[in-house]
């Protein structure tokens, strides 16, 4: 298992709070590993985590991966799509 660098801006977020969540699409051009690496990175997620979202976004299209308050869910977005997944902030719930 390799390092995982934490964004320190994420690092206080809590799960669930704020009505906002990053979904990531699948690809065929990103590399599995790599998607799992920057979700444990942009969500604080653990790796068994990082790979049920890769693997629902890979076999359906497309998966939530955070749930959060905007600003922590747009951070996480922009880490993401560092590696050119494309990741959408969306509202948790359609009010």
């Amino acid at each position: 298992m390799s390092l995982v660098l934490l964004d320190p801006e994420l690092q206080d977020a809590s799960a669930g709070e704020g009505g906002w969540m990053v979904v990531i699409y699948n690809n065929d051009h990103t590399d599995m590993q790599e998607v799992m690496h920057i979700l444990m990175r942009a969500t604080q997620c653990d790796e068994e985590e990082a790979y049920l979202e890769m693997w629902e976004a890979h076999t359906f299209g497309k998966a939530p991966v955070h749930f959060a308050s905007k600003d922590v869910c747009d951070s996480a977005a922009a880490i993401i799509a560092t590696i050119g997944v494309k990741a959408e902030v969306l509202k948790e719930w359609n009010d």
